[in-house]
């Protein structure tokens, strides 16, 4: 007797789940490097006296000291949140005893701001307390315009105010910009840089270290004596001056005058959000 198999074929269908995630070229890039950065935090970081990131608050990451607010909110920034200015509003912060005793010094900051239209905008302050101008105050001059941007820098030098003037700037209003303003106590150079490039470079009437007196607080959003009060005695609110309305973000100042090279990495990091 012959026995028959009988194979059952039974189909099966097999059901396949995956984690992989879709693919992104850019996962597999390498790292932005900007002259041996990958981070803007990288740059000179044991120089860095004083650091407003202003992402939604107003601390001083370098201190870990807070801004006091007068009207000012936040808005979208260059990296994460920015300091929202208005008409009559700024922010004053206290400064370390390292900013006070600056001989050298790097402001970086990005700004987005029309053209003054009701007065100079002030950009930066370290207030001095007795005298019409900050120990470092940086704005934006009256009648600037897209083709002739008109940058101000005061510097205090043992009590004597030195000013330094900046024009021509190309378009400076209406989109993120990079400033860069340093002094080098060993050459006496004050330079002036726009989105990482130098602009101006200007021997000093000021020479060797700086020597600030009666330093104030750090303003942001005008100039000194536009708060209230007035954050010196050598004056009070001028109808020529005005207030920031447009937008601060990424405030840096080191305790040095960064490289050519230092300042153009930061300004490429910080505009790529890194």
């Amino acid at each position: 007797m012959k026995t028959k198999y009988f194979l059952l074929m039974a189909t099966v269908t097999l059901g396949l789940s995956s984690c992989q995630k879709k693919f992104d070229p850019s996962s597999y890039a390498p790292a932005l490097n900007i002259g041996g950065y990958t981070s803007a935090k990288q740059i000179a970081s044991g120089n860095l006296v004083s650091y407003f990131a202003f992402d939604g608050g107003l601390i001083d990451s370098a201190s870990n000291t807070a801004g006091v607010n007068t009207g000012t909110t936040f808005g979208t920034g260059i990296k994460k949140q920015s300091l929202q200015g208005a008409l009559n509003s700024y922010v004053l912060a206290t400064p370390s005893n390292k900013v006070a005793a600056l001989k050298s010094f790097t402001v970086s900051e990005w700004f987005n701001s029309p053209a003054p239209s009701t007065g100079i905008i002030g950009l930066f302050t370290l207030a001095n307390t007795t005298q019409f101008w900050g120990n470092i105050e940086i704005f934006i001059e009256n009648g600037s315009t897209a083709t002739d941007g008109k940058l101000r820098i005061h510097l205090n030098q043992g009590g004597s105010d030195k000013e330094y003037q900046v024009n021509g700037v190309q378009n400076l209003f209406g989109k993120w910009v990079n400033l860069a303003v340093s002094y080098d106590q060993t050459s006496s150079m004050v330079k002036v840089y726009i989105n990482g490039s130098r602009v101006a470079a200007i021997a000093s009437t000021a020479t060797g270290p700086l020597a600030f007196t009666n330093t104030g607080k750090f303003v942001f959003g005008t100039v000194q004596f536009q708060t209230t009060p007035s954050q010196t005695t050598g004056n009070t609110k001028q109808d020529w001056a005005s207030f920031l309305t447009g937008q601060i973000d990424e405030v840096r100042l080191f305790d040095k005058a960064l490289t050519d090279a230092e300042v153009s990495a930061l300004s490429i990091l910080e505009g790529r959000g890194k």
